[in-house]
């Protein structure tokens, strides 16, 4: 079986064929297929059952011909081990039965049993490795993000109780993030002891936090996460979500390969906030692709165009995909950035390419 190793060598900004693609959420809703699986099984079923997860997790590797899967699972799923309950509500979320509110709700959490309690994530990264022609991302919600459901209790938009804690309480606030970073570490140490081959950090919420409070109440967990997940010889991914980019500069001196962009900032500016140290990932507006074919070739060419000039550049979304999104048109936009990339990285190389 040939590998197609193209999205680990772009994350280590090393030379490629083409651009490589993946999406977010890219195993999801807007596959028919996949919407028969739902009407049958919760996604907290889908993902009890290894074999069902981890087909689930190849249809799109198979269907759009991307260069990477991501596994099927949820950011909420490692925190059932930490004695959290809580349901993935249809049109709503995450909702937790009894959020974290005090010192002593914290004290009340677990350390994480990853093999205990989440063997069938393992089981399903494993049977992944065996099956996959292309590497497996795995991933985590990152402390801001996870805090932010277990103490709201449910998504927020003003996320005005986990800003109240992080003010208020800040040594309460403190150790959630040190046990959700402690939880963090083993869950994504134990994804690569189990074949994952890359791993992405989700932080979709932090954006909404000023650069001083990320820097004093979240970016030192960040770090810390980096650091003690560096000796793996893995690709390591952070994304800080959407309206984050005031907060790129401060992300400069993490031990992470890669940092993905959503679409309120420009690839090259993304790259200069974040001293051109990293890959970047990104950054296409995901509605774009409700656009007439011609509108979204021309904004992934331009994204293309930008993202080619310095090695190390992966062609995603600027967030998940959404259910409306079509199938043919993943397609026929993924075909598009490998043979428009494949071109116009073969003319950079120049006539000895």
């Amino acid at each position: 079986m040939t590998y197609n190793d193209t999205f680990i060598r772009a994350c280590r900004q090393q030379s490629t064929e083409h651009v490589p693609v993946w999406y977010m959420r890219q195993a999801g809703r807007y596959d028919p297929e996949y919407r028969k699986i739902k009407e049958k099984y919760s996604l907290l079923e889908i993902c009890r059952q290894p074999e069902l997860a981890a087909e689930v997790t190849l249809m799109p590797v198979r269907k759009l011909g991307v260069d990477a899967a991501i596994l099927y699972s949820d950011i909420m799923n490692p925190v059932a081990s930490l004695g959290v309950n809580f349901d993935i509500v249809k049109n709503i979320g995450p909702v937790i039965e009894n959020p974290i509110r005090s010192a002593a709700d914290v004290d009340r959490l677990k350390p994480i049993d990853v093999e205990g309690d989440l063997g069938h994530i393992l089981e399903t990264i494993a049977l992944l490795d065996k099956e996959l022609d292309v590497p497996l991302i795995t991933f985590a919600g990152a402390p801001f993000t996870i805090a932010s459901y277990l103490i709201e209790g449910r998504p927020s938009k003003s996320y005005h109780r986990t800003k109240e804690m992080m003010f208020s309480q800040p040594r309460v606030w403190e150790k959630l993030m040190e046990k959700l970073g402690d939880m963090v570490i083993a869950y994504l140490r134990a994804h690569v002891a189990s074949g994952g081959k890359a791993f992405q950090l989700f932080d979709s919420w932090v954006g909404a936090l000023a650069p001083r409070d990320f820097e004093a109440y979240v970016l030192p967990t960040i770090t810390r996460i980096f650091a003690g997940l560096s000796d793996l010889d893995v690709p390591k991914i952070y994304f800080p979500g959407v309206s984050s980019g005031e907060l790129l500069p401060s992300l400069a001196k993490l031990q992470a390969d890669v940092i993905g962009l959503d679409w309120r900032v420009s690839l090259t500016e993304g790259r200069r906030r974040t001293g051109g140290r990293f890959a970047i990932q990104g950054n296409l507006d995901p509605y774009l692709l409700t656009a007439p074919m011609d509108v979204l070739k021309e904004r992934a060419k331009e994204l293309i165009d930008e993202g080619i000039t310095q090695p190390g550049y992966i062609f995603n979304l600027g967030h998940g995909l959404f259910p409306e999104a079509s199938l043919d048109t993943l397609k026929e936009l993924t075909d598009y950035v490998h043979e428009y990339s494949a071109a116009a990285l073969k003319q950079a190389a120049g006539p000895l390419a």
